[in-house]
């Protein structure tokens, strides 16, 4: 039974080190990744061209950033944000809202905005990318 034991306090050193050594990567690799998703959705409408059709859009956003610091910026600056967001939303038409490149160029465009808010707002743009996590237009 005590040479049981031993054999497995033998095997389980190496994981050990093994984990302090992930651990001390870990720590090495810089600042934390982390999202931050824009909640609630953005819903509203847009495409308000004079037609009787009612276009409707919700949005699931996500902002990346590196650090604590930036995700604090982030958190305090989201109605900003959020404005900024909605106003670009309603000035889509329905061809900026119909295919994929479109959708793509509209994200690029938002990020740039977002990132000019935080820019204004903290002096850095602080904000890596914008994700539409869904985007629903109908």
């Amino acid at each position: 039974m005590k040479a049981l034991i031993m054999l497995m306090l033998a095997l389980s050193l190496p994981l050990a080190a093994v984990a302090a050594e992930e651990a001390k990567e870990g720590e090495a690799a810089g600042p934390k990744v982390s999202y931050i998703s824009l909640t609630p959705p953005f819903v509203g409408n847009y495409g308000l061209d004079g037609s009787p059709k009612l276009k409707v859009y919700k949005a699931d956003v996500a902002l990346r950033v590196t650090g604590e610091e930036a995700a604090k910026a982030v958190k305090a600056n989201e109605p900003l944000i959020r404005n900024q967001l909605v106003a670009l939303f309603a000035q889509q038409t329905v061809d900026s809202m119909s295919n994929v490149e479109a959708k793509e160029k509209m994200r690029q465009e938002a990020l740039k905005q977002v990132q000019q808010v935080m820019n204004d707002e903290t002096g850095k743009p602080m904000i890596e990318d914008l994700l539409f996590n869904n985007l629903i237009v109908q």
